[in-house]
């Protein structure tokens, strides 16, 4: 597959209010003939309660807490002990003082601050995700137009020749790229677009070079073209992941813009010379808007200073090892020919997939601003999620049913590979939402098992994709149901 599926980092936690820290307030001594225990008789010059003053200081937290545990987190956070409450608010731990504390003050859910110049938090036109997922499809069209210039014998595994390089060097620059957008978007994340833009310098032709390298090796004799077109569709993937992640999606759309001369070679044969022609004038075009919008790369310091771990990066990049995998065993399956309307499918819902996993995110925080309990909120995020989800399938569905009628010659999907891809839809879906939560090593262990186990047994492709897809639905509801998951 051409294309790639790339999410921003959640946004980070704001700081949490300051409160008071065990010795910063030495209670008061008892009246003589009085326990220490009984409360002191009001009266001129009495002390104020100090949980007045704890419930004041913590109003705007108190007030937008969903639960009262998300109150003894903040103040365990912060050093209160229990002696300390003991002694300072006479009650006997943290969960007392939260669940006093939640009852004292009245719930407010303000909202977020926002920018002048920006939308509303986790807002995303539907126009824009929909553009990226005709980026993500448009490649697709080059292997169209490349078709007869790389056919040959038979190859490997009933495969059409040349298959094997192709699909290796596309599942390297699949999951390197992965990899690199995540560290890129950290970068961006610190608002440090200089250095984003350094480590996608550093980081793009060495991907190219991956690819390359990993299709050249993987060729047998006679599978040369497609080993040199595969070194294409490698700077490609390169080149699309640097105006990807910079936000350049018009940019690369005009530079793909030559590839819909394949549109006539469904039905006529067009001379060698055009089809190779378009796609080598549409990675030309991708490069160099890609070279121009790295300039700040190449500025003294840019990323200079120590970054984020490179680790932190990898378990991206095996998360798209895993859906990659998937992806191409729907899209190959039993028939090349009837995966072909899976494989478009799947490339143009990550659109609207992208546009519902903002549309969860925004409905979570609209569910976090005005329910007042934990129960409500659970019942609210799990309804969304379940909206969002079928939505996606949905769409894929009927992306699935248009590609088929589109595409010459594709066979009608059967009910068992409908269901296979319906449920490697959900996997990536629900993948993509713990991604974009931040729990990306639970979403791509779970991933590499299904493709590990599908590659094992093929016949096994709906037992490891329902499989996976149940315990991501599993993760998911366990997460997102804890209204800390989703504060902005």
């Amino acid at each position: 597959m051409s294309g790639s599926l790339w999410l921003k980092p959640p946004a980070t936690t704001p700081p949490l209010p300051e409160v008071p820290r065990p010795g910063r307030r030495t209670p008061p001594a008892p009246a003589a003939g009085r326990p220490a225990s009984a409360p002191a008789p009001a009266g001129p010059g009495t002390a104020a309660d100090p949980l007045d003053e704890l419930a004041e200081r913590l109003d705007a937290f108190v007030a937008a807490a969903v639960h009262p545990d998300e109150i003894a987190a903040l103040l365990e956070s912060d050093g209160m002990t229990d002696d300390h409450i003991r002694l300072t608010y006479g009650r006997n731990d943290s969960f007392t003082l939260a669940e006093d504390l939640y009852a004292r003050v009245e719930r407010r859910h303000p909202e977020p601050p926002r920018r002048r110049d920006a939308g509303p938090p986790w807002s995303e036109g539907l126009g824009g995700c929909l553009l990226r997922g005709i980026v993500f499809a448009l490649p697709g069209l080059a292997y169209v137009l490349a078709g007869p210039l790389l056919a040959g014998p038979p190859g490997r595994y009933g495969l059409p020749s040349g298959t094997v390089p192709l699909l290796a060097g596309a599942l390297t620059g699949w999951v390197w790229n992965q990899a690199l957008s995540h560290r890129a978007h950290t970068w961006l994340g610190l608002g440090d677009r200089a250095a984003a833009a350094r480590a996608l310098l550093t980081g793009a032709p060495a991907g190219a070079l991956a690819g390359t390298a990993v299709a050249l090796a993987t060729a047998r004799a006679g599978e040369l073209p497609a080993a040199v077109f595969a070194a294409g569709q490698s700077l490609y993937l390169a080149a699309a992941t640097v105006l990807l992640v910079l936000g350049r999606e018009r940019a690369l759309l005009a530079a793909l813009l030559p590839l819909l001369g394949a549109l006539p070679a469904f039905r006529w044969d067009l001379p060698e010379p055009l089809r190779a022609g378009l796609p080598a004038l549409s990675l030309a075009a991708a490069v160099l808007v890609a070279a121009r919008a790295l300039r700040p790369g190449t500025a003294r310091g840019a990323a200079g200073r120590g970054g984020p771990p490179l680790a932190g990066s990898a378990p991206y990049g095996l998360f798209g090892l895993g859906s990659g995998v998937l992806v191409l065993h729907a899209g190959l399956g039993d028939s090349l020919a009837a995966g072909t309307g899976a494989v478009i499918a799947l490339t143009l819902s990550m659109g609207p997939a992208e546009w519902l996993l903002h549309r969860f995110r925004g409905g979570s925080l609209a569910r976090l601003r005005t329910l007042t309990t934990a129960r409500a909120f659970r019942r609210a995020v799990t309804g969304t999620l379940l909206r969002c989800l079928g939505g996606y399938l949905a769409v894929l569905l009927a992306l699935t049913l248009a590609a088929t009628l589109a595409w010459p010659g594709a066979p009608w999907p059967t009910p068992e590979r409908l269901l296979v891809l319906l449920l490697v839809g959900t996997v990536l879906w629900l993948g993509l939402l713990l991604q974009s939560f931040g729990a990306v090593t639970g979403a791509a262990a779970v991933c590499l098992l299904a493709a590990a186990a599908q590659t094992l047994a093929p016949a096994a492709g709906p037992l490891a994709a329902g499989g996976a897809a149940a315990v991501l639905a599993v993760l998911s509801r366990a997460l997102l149901v804890r209204p800390t998951a989703h504060r902005p």
